[in-house]
């Protein structure tokens, strides 16, 4: 039965209102990084009448911008590698074998998403401080502390999403590796793996974001050395003025490595979260 003639006119409609919605925030935030201060304080014009890349240049003596992105792409950068490693060896040993308490463990290791995020707060800072006052390791104040925070947050989905998506593996080719002279590590390393390629990358995706722009805890567990942009980026505001255009160039330059990981592994991604999310 063919669909109405209204149905198709709708539909581009609230797709032309979906692209609006999303393009007109990015076309301020670039028109605005390319205005001088002057124009960004006065009347709004949607038509700038005068175009600078100056603010791109101004973004890196402001503020220490480049040891912040340095600062986040270490953290970012080291807290998704971990988080994918053990991610890989525990979702395939929830999957593959049967072991006591295997179901209580992977409940417990879902039932962590369903707590906010200050709710570890206070804890993990106590407990890095008592660390820190024990053994002389300085959790508080590093990268490293801020590393193992953004683990509590992004392994436990890592976990499950790679062990619903080592389900849709069949298990045939573990036993056909195996009978090839590998043991079960070997059959992870040289078939499961390689299979499973999409799902991995879309949990590094995940993974790399969720330490990218995280506020909370980068503006309480970190200092002037460790900073990183999501909290670095309010210096552009001070007491007297307020650098608009720096501060939307300096977005438009955060925003990159996430733009160019989505366009890089996107067909990765869409095949990765689709099979994960099917257990």
């Amino acid at each position: 039965m063919s669909e109405p003639r209204w149905v198709p006119w709708a539909r581009r409609f609230v797709l032309g209102f979906l692209a609006l919605f999303t393009l007109l925030p990015l076309y301020v935030m670039v028109s605005t990084s390319l205005k001088p201060l002057g124009d960004v304080q006065g009347v709004w014009q949607w038509i700038p009448t005068t175009l600078t890349i100056q603010p791109f240049l101004d973004i890196w003596k402001t503020i220490p911008l480049a040891k912040y992105f340095l600062n986040s792409l270490v953290i970012s950068g080291a807290a998704t590698v971990c988080s994918v490693l053990i991610a890989i060896f525990a979702a395939y040993a929830i999957n593959r074998y049967k072991f006591r308490g295997r179901n209580f463990f992977a409940m417990t290791v879902l039932s962590t998403q369903m707590f906010p995020g200050i709710l570890f707060l206070l804890p993990l800072f106590l407990i890095f401080v008592s660390i820190g006052n024990t053994t002389g390791i300085v959790l508080y104040g590093s990268r490293l502390g801020l590393t193992l925070t953004y683990l509590t947050f992004s392994l436990p989905f890592a976990i499950w999403m790679l062990a619903g998506y080592f389900d849709s593996i069949p298990k045939e080719l573990d036993e056909a590796a195996m009978v090839d002279g590998n043991g079960p590590v070997g059959a992870l390393i040289r078939v499961v793996i390689p299979a499973a390629v999409p799902g991995i990358v879309a949990v590094s995706i995940y993974s790399f974001m969720t330490a990218w722009g995280e506020v909370l805890f980068a503006s309480v567990m970190t200092d002037s050395d460790t900073r990183t942009l999501a909290v670095g980026l309010q210096e552009y505001s001070t007491q007297v003025q307020v650098y608009w255009n720096q501060v939307m160039a300096a977005s438009l330059i955060v925003s990159v490595p996430i733009v160019a990981g989505f366009l890089l592994f996107q067909r990765y991604l869409v095949s990765g979260l689709t099979a994960g999310a099917v257990k």
